[in-house]
């Protein structure tokens, strides 16, 4: 009996020294390690659960519409600590993650706590990793950011990514990146794009740089009254959900960050700086003899006419080069240059959207500029523009004159900038627009006022202008007295001469969109003769 007791408490005193060895061994010997672990995971789970503010668009009835937003997806992460044998590890997963097998050894066998190995993993990824079950690699899920409507607007919302010096993503380009701050902290931000405007414009440019074999071009759409953008679409882009498969030079939105020689549609600008400072009139006459020889150099017309005794609006109507050097020589440089400031060329419009750039009025503000200088600026070349500054500047003439500060935010209050031009020159530049529109008829709309210049640019390349390369320009505006909307068309090298056989039909389609979406009343009455 006492034999059995000695074997039995023997055995429970071997027992619980082994227990007592485990345990010091669990929490002393290892103790740091799982600690690491823990701390690892906790890491990983706290990171997981941050959320960055949501980007809202609207729509004509004012609702809040998600154009990025976080949403969970697959996700392969390392704990080096539990990798128990690294260079086999490194070997299996190599192929699996597309990973060479180099790279994934060093970080097994760090000392990092985690390592993201995947971000957004496929199926197949996530199916191979679970087949595998190797301690300290593993499939998890994480937030990320998200487009729901891939490509729409990506230039103006931006993307989240990680660079050289965030170890964290942040907000890079457009609105991502001038409100890294407040989305990082989960503030929700919403803005005046309108959803469906802009699906339209996209959707309209992409098919015409198809039609015409384009490289590129920019549609924008602006609220005239409070500065308001509706629509900011450009082309190339690209989709924030994969961009890096993306160019670059897609991230960058040429609506605020490119400049260009506008062309013709800066004609409307000259005859606003002639007729309000009482250099000229509408009626005013000239006659055109095709050409002006300046600087030893020659002008014409595009079209290589002479047009004989003609007015100012006919010179908008028929976008006569000569007209345009005469309202100019008329009022001369300093009236000229001090009207195109107050229109906000050469400056920034200040829109709340980032690196915003300036537009290039120098060969004009050079102290001994020659008179070809200003006579090429009549008609908008020589000189460079944002396609968000031209419209603005056309903003205030469909405004009454009042030039508006642009901008982009909900909460934003419209802001009147200056005011450029009397409410009389604005309503006659206007009739001078609208009565161009009647004549072409290619942007007329049945029951609507339109007023609305073509433009076409050559666009120079080293040093000088390409004939074979041209940038094709549209702005216009209805009701044509009391705007509702402005549309800026750019197409950039189409395989057409002419803006009036690419953007003007487009300009019209999308204008129709516009009126139909808001409801806008037709302020043209037909008469019905019985």
């Amino acid at each position: 009996m006492k034999a059995r007791f000695y074997i039995l408490a023997g055995f429970f005193s071997i027992l619980f020294t082994l227990l007592g060895y485990k345990l010091y061994s669990l929490q002393i010997l290892k103790g740091s390690d799982y600690v690491e672990k823990v701390a690892a995971r906790n890491e990983l789970a706290e990171q997981q659960s941050l959320r960055r503010g949501q980007i809202f668009f609207t729509d004509k009835n004012n609702t809040n519409i998600p154009v990025a937003l976080n949403k969970e997806f697959p996700h392969i992460i390392a704990i080096p600590k539990e990798i128990q044998d690294a260079p086999e590890a490194a070997k299996m997963f190599a192929s699996i993650l597309g990973v060479s097998e180099a790279k994934l050894e060093e970080v097994f066998s760090s000392k990092l706590s985690y390592y993201s190995l995947m971000d957004k993993a496929s199926e197949e990824v996530v199916a191979a990793v679970n087949a595998a079950n190797t301690p300290g690699v593993e499939a998890s899920v994480a937030q990320y950011r998200y487009n729901p409507f891939g490509s729409l607007a990506s230039q103006v919302i931006g993307f989240v990514g990680k660079t050289d010096k965030s170890i964290e993503p942040v907000g890079l380009y457009g609105l991502e990146k001038l409100h890294d701050e407040q989305l990082a902290k989960g503030d929700d931000l919403s803005f005046t794009i309108d959803r469906n405007l802009q699906a339209e414009a996209e959707q309209v440019l992409d098919k015409l740089i198809e039609e015409h074999k384009a490289s590129g071009g920019t549609i924008l759409i602006q609220e005239p009254k409070s500065g308001r953008i509706l629509a900011m679409a450009s082309a190339p882009d690209f989709d924030p959900n994969t961009y890096s498969d993306a160019p670059i030079r897609t991230f960058t939105n040429p609506a605020v960050q490119a400049q260009y020689e506008p062309g013709s549609v800066f004609k409307p600008l000259t005859m606003a700086a002639g007729i309000d400072s009482g250099s000229i009139t509408p009626d005013t006459t000239f006659v055109d003899t095709g050409h002006v020889t300046m600087n030893g150099k020659t002008i014409t017309n595009w079209d290589h006419k002479a047009h004989g005794k003609i007015t100012m609006t006919n010179v908008i109507e028929d976008s006569v080069n000569t007209g345009a050097i005469f309202a100019q020589q008329k009022m001369g440089r300093e009236i000229f240059y001090s009207y195109l400031k107050k229109f906000g060329l050469g400056e920034l419009t200040n829109i709340d959207l980032p690196d915003e750039v300036r537009g290039d009025l120098r060969n004009l503000e050079r102290k001994k500029a020659p008179d070809i200088d200003y006579a090429t600026a009549s008609y908008g070349q020589g000189t460079g523009a944002t396609p968000i500054q031209m419209i603005t500047a056309f903003s205030a003439i469909a405004n009454g004159g009042l030039l508006m500060r642009p901008y982009v935010g909900a909460d934003t209050k419209p802001y009147v900038v200056r005011r450029v031009m009397s409410e009389e020159t604005a309503l006659k530049v206007t009739r001078m627009m609208e009565s161009a529109v009647e004549k072409a008829k290619l942007a007329a709309i049945p029951e609507y006022r339109v007023a609305g210049k073509t433009g076409t640019a050559f666009i120079p390349e080293n040093g000088k202008y390409n004939e074979n390369a041209l940038i094709h320009s549209y702005i216009g505006f209805a009701p044509a007295e009391d705007a509702k909307f402005v549309i800026l068309m750019k197409l950039e090298r189409p395989d057409k001469p002419l803006a009036g056989a690419t953007v003007v039909p487009k300009f019209k389609e999308i204008a129709q969109f516009a009126l139909n979406y808001y409801d806008i009343a037709p302020d043209k009455l037909t008469t019905i003769t019985p």
